[in-house]
């Protein structure tokens, strides 16, 4: 599996994008996959993502923030993520059959209200959504989810420190055509206690099968 690396132009620069293409061609759609906030181009889980969806005959876009791509710590403005997703959406879109866009927590969720802005999409997919921060429950981050007019699957653990799966599943339906899938005993990185019996690839192994499960009539 031969990943193909590309610059997209964003503003005054360039963010990192990697493309790992499906096994067998015509892919039967592109997955455009943002990081977490701390993370970058690189993410495990992301990896891991794009290596599952190649086998199902999907191609997987990796992108990183403009202040990842410089090493800096603090994320751009709310504006400059958007528009980041938005140019590599409008890159991928001339190759795409079908376009699924998601990502994992910030990524994630500035994927989400770029879909609520508007931008045409088929279907989104959060994994491990940032639904408020840790402690805080009075500051939700779901106004936008009554405008989200695609299929849309969230997928977290029951123990996320920003969100416990009563407030995500009530948060959830405001989204017109949303699912839920809870994985049973992870934290908001996916990690799960020892005495659980699993690793992390096998929670990543079960939140892909769920997105490939859930998927799948979408495509047909």
């Amino acid at each position: 599996m031969t990943e193909q690396f590309s610059k997209i132009a964003v503003g005054d620069g360039e963010v990192s994008v990697l493309t790992t293409p499906a096994e067998g061609e015509p892919a039967r759609a592109h997955f455009i996959y943002a990081p977490g906030a701390g993370s970058n181009i690189n993410d495990g889980f992301g990896k891991f993502l794009a290596s599952r969806l190649a086998a199902a005959g999907m191609a997987t876009v990796r992108f990183q923030f403009p202040y990842m791509e410089a090493k800096k710590r603090r994320p751009d403005s709310p504006r400059l993520l958007e528009s980041t997703w938005r140019e590599v959406i409008e890159t991928v879109r001339p190759d795409a059959s079908k376009i699924v866009i998601g990502g994992r927590s910030m990524g994630g969720r500035i994927g989400s209200q770029v879909a609520a802005q508007g931008t045409a999409v088929d279907a989104l997919a959060l994994f491990a959504y940032p639904l408020r921060p840790p402690g805080n429950p009075e500051k939700v981050r779901n106004g936008h989810f009554p405008e989200i007019g695609i299929p849309t699957l969230f997928c977290s653990g029951t123990k996320d420190s920003f969100g416990t799966p009563e407030e995500l599943e009530a948060a959830a339906t405001d989204v017109a055509n949303a699912a839920v899938h809870l994985l049973e005993g992870a934290d908001h990185g996916f990690a799960v206690p020892k005495s659980s019996g699993k690793t992390r690839e096998d929670v990543w192994a079960e939140a892909v099968d769920a997105f490939l499960g859930w998927l799948q009539p979408l495509l047909d």
